[in-house]
């Protein structure tokens, strides 16, 4: 991917070399990574936002944009009737027939109402990380684009706009461009650039600026404008890739939890961390909250509790899941589309194939690559495993929740620092010193535990340091190691802290040629 070059960390980390030939490459830190959110009203939506709000101090927020997928649209306003085949509202025995809107307020505002939440806790956050953008900030890239109807981009809309000028400006820092609904206000902004430049001399010139510029991260191909208009007139875009969900956040998730990991599910923990915290947490959607995102919205039966599935079809709902206790973890489905963006020190977002808290690009045999996409899924998770970070990043939410209603920064914790080398080459067969310095801003006591991150390296065989629990320990290149070669290794620094926090170091060993 192309080196961030509009921001640049002032400090750049450095590793003792150790014996012999090796030597410490210094690596510059990038800056934080521009993103463009574009969301329908769906309630994981809103819990999405939530946690991109609270993780705002590691992007630079450039869209915050309503759109429209085939689960929500508001219409033209003007009676135009509107159907898709195949649809919700025409499938599973139902069919509704051509209507006005199909699940969207006339007065939608919930990315102002997450905002204006953010607003009045801005005080605490900045207390615990002074780099959280201002209200007046995130307020001034709220837009409205393509909502009126499912895949339509035949117009231009204030959110297209926003996205068109990022798209042209400047600024060559790659743009990671969400769509947790559909993406059709992403394709009217590229269909704006291509009628304005396709018969221009300045076209190719253009075309390939934006393909070196935008990344996309779609969660599926919800209005099929992907599919219709984006892939066939431009497939030179890149999209962010995720090796595997290693953390449960989509609709059932705790049922796919490990026994050790239900707890971040419970009602319990759900209250006590994220519910009764502050307006961000009383926004926050959970099972059997009371709440709608549409009122009488017959396929959002989630805020309802005390009923079996037979009381709520016969109530005229279309129950499509099981249900599960009051208060528990409902959805927050569309946060992988960012979740490698996160600064955890992963640095998952630099290269594709480096991989974060969703994992990377894995190269797998052609015979995979023809298979269906969980059977990719599947092999990658018995070959590339990743580790279980679904501890880490639900604390790490639960901690940004706390930050929000706690005015002393004392009185809440905060992840490790680590300081070190990012990157070294040496030779197979050398002996490398690895020497980090750990601390943490409230004294807590930290362990520390290294790790290699497989799949990211092109080596392939294993690696360990002496010592995986020290943050002053060796590692021994292994004799069959290549030259061009490279080994990712990774140390994880866990914190005592209520909740405890997590920060990650990534190494690159390269062998040298």
């Amino acid at each position: 991917m192309v080196k961030f070059k509009c921001l640049l960390l002032s400090a750049l980390l450095t590793a003792l070399p150790g014996w012999a030939n090796a030597q410490q490459k210094p690596a510059e830190g990038p800056s934080r990574p521009r993103v463009i959110i574009t969301c329908d009203p769906e309630l994981d939506d809103l819990n999405s936002l939530i946690r991109f709000l609270l993780f705002s101090t590691d992007f630079r927020v450039e869209g915050l944009i309503y759109a429209s997928s085939q689960f929500h649209w508001k219409g033209d306003g003007h009676g135009t009737k509107w159907y898709v085949p195949g649809r919700e509202y025409s499938r599973d025995e139902i069919d509704y027939g051509p209507m006005e809107s199909w699940r969207w307020d006339p007065n939608e505002r919930f990315i102002d109402d997450a905002v204006e939440a953010y607003g009045k806790v801005y005080p605490n956050l900045k207390v615990h990380a002074p780099s959280y953008p201002t209200p007046e900030y995130l307020k001034s890239k709220v837009r409205i684009g393509n909502i009126e109807f499912d895949g339509d981009i035949s117009k231009d809309t204030p959110g297209s706009e926003l996205i068109k000028s990022v798209l042209l400006d400047k600024c060559p820092d790659p743009v990671f461009i969400n769509a947790w609904g559909g993406a059709s206000t992403i394709a009217r902004a590229l269909k704006s650039i291509q009628d304005i430049y396709e018969h221009t001399h300045s076209w190719k010139e253009i075309k390939e600026k934006i393909a070196k510029k935008v990344v996309l991260s779609l969660s599926g191909d919800q209005d099929d404008t992907y599919a219709r208009y984006i892939k066939p007139f431009w497939p030179e875009l890149v999209q962010m890739e995720m090796g595997g969900m290693a953390v449960g956040l989509a609709y059932n998730a705790q049922l796919r939890a490990s026994k050790e990991n239900q707890v971040f599910y419970s009602p319990e923990w759900m209250q006590e961390n994220i519910s009764s915290k502050g307006p961000l947490g009383e926004m926050y959607r959970v099972w059997g909250d009371g709440k709608q995102m549409v009122e009488s919205d017959k396929f959002d039966f989630f805020g309802l509790s005390g009923y079996t599935i037979e009381d709520l079809k016969k109530q005229g709902y279309i129950v499509w899941t099981g249900i599960q206790p009051k208060g528990s973890f409902l959805a927050e489905g569309d946060t992988y589309c960012y979740l490698n963006l996160i600064d955890n020190g992963l640095r998952g977002h630099e290269e594709p194939t480096y991989g974060g808290w969703c994992g990377g690009r894995t190269i797998l045999p052609d015979s995979v690559n023809n298979l269906p996409r969980m059977k990719q899924m599947e092999y990658r998770a018995e070959h590339y495993p990743l580790p279980d970070f679904t501890p880490a990043v639900m604390n790490g939410l639960a901690a940004r929740f706390k930050w929000s209603v706690t005015p002393n920064y004392a009185d809440a914790n905060h992840e490790p620092v680590i300081t070190g080398g990012l990157a070294m080459s040496t030779r197979p067969g050398e002996q490398l010193k690895l020497r980090y310095a750990v601390t943490d801003p409230d004294k807590d006591k930290v362990t520390v535990k290294w790790w290699q991150y497989v799949s990211a390296g092109t080596y392939r065989g294993k690696v360990s340091v002496d010592d995986p629990s020290s943050s002053d320990t060796r590692l021994t290149i292994p004799a069959d190691a290549k030259p061009g070669d490279t080994i990712h290794l990774i140390m994880e620094v866990t914190d005592n802290g209520i909740p405890q926090m997590n920060r990650y170091h990534r190494l690159i060993i390269t062998v040298a040629k």
